[in-house]
Order: structure tokens, then sequence, then C-alpha cells
């Protein structure tokens, strides 16, 4: 098994984790799953990302013991759209060379405004399907922007580590 798999895959348990030991925080969702996707190779097509996104949401809901579909509900948005925010924030360049996500080349503030925009999308559905009505709309708002702000943090670190290999030279 490569390096980069059970990297994922510990990153994976320790989003579980903090799902199941953080829900005291009751204006704070902590998710690094979308920098998860964004940080997968380039070549994975947008269907099999869309699936794989599915299969760890409904995964991380039957372990976390929530709402069963709910985070898959939110990541495939985030799947969709990555091939998206890779041309837009990182540019055209890196599609058309095959290369692959470097922290090293792309710097902090790329990997930042990626990872706001998918945790943003992610966001956005989880909060808007998990409220559903039951709270009012300046709380879903409060818990959105302390979460969007708080999750970005996160996830950046987390892009670090499953990317820190990907030194090699350009194509």
């Amino acid at each position: 098994m490569k390096l980069s798999t059970v990297k994922f895959i510990l990153l994976f348990v320790v989003q579980l984790l903090v799902w199941n030991y953080s829900n005291f925080l009751q204006y704070v969702f902590i998710v690094f799953l979308p920098v998860m996707l964004l940080c997968l190779p380039i070549e994975r097509g947008s269907i099999s990302l869309m699936l794989l996104a599915f299969v760890l949401g409904v995964a991380a809901d039957f372990l976390v013991n929530g709402q069963l579909g709910l985070t898959a509900l939110a990541l495939v948005p985030v799947a969709a759209l990555r091939r998206t925010v890779i041309q837009l924030v990182f540019g055209n360049e890196i599609l058309a060379r095959g290369e692959e996500l470097s922290f090293h080349r792309q710097r902090y503030t790329k990997f930042a405004t990626a990872t706001l925009m998918l945790t943003s999308v992610f966001l956005l559905v989880y909060l808007w399907v998990d409220g559903a009505g039951m709270y009012s709309l300046g709380f879903l708002a409060l818990k959105y922007v302390i979460s969007l702000l708080v999750s970005t943090a996160v996830s950046v670190p987390v892009a670090y580590l499953l990317l820190e290999e990907s030194t090699g030279k350009w194509n």
C-alpha cells in the first residue's frame, strides 16, 4: 500500500475522531474531507471521484452515528466541483501538463483559496440540510462562518501532510 493511501486513511480516521469528540462545540463544525478530495491525483475522473465521495460520506455517517447520507450529500458536490476549482485557482496549465498538485509549487495562498471554496460548498449543503428549519438563519450563518474559518485553518496543514512528498520538478 502506498504511503499516500495510508495517510488518506489515517486522516479519514482523524476526521471521524474529530466529529465523535468535538460535538460539544455548538458553533463549530470542523471538516477537512473536502481538502482530502482536492489532494487526490488529478487524473481521477469526476465520476470516480464522486463515487469515492459518496462512499466516504456514507462510511463517515455510519461510523460517526450521524444522519446516514448527510455527509455524502454534501461531499458529492465538492467532488463534482473539484476540477473547476483547480482550474480557477491553480490554472489550466496544471491540467494541461497532467502534473499533480504540489504544496511547494502552488504555495499556501492558493491552497487556502481552493480549500475555502470547496469547504464553503460542503458547509452550505451540510448545514442547510442538517438545520432543516430547526435553527434560525442567524445561528446557521454564524455557525457557517465560524466553521468555514476554523475548517480552512485546519485543512491547509492537512493538504500539506497529504502532498508533502510531491516535491518533484515539473513535467
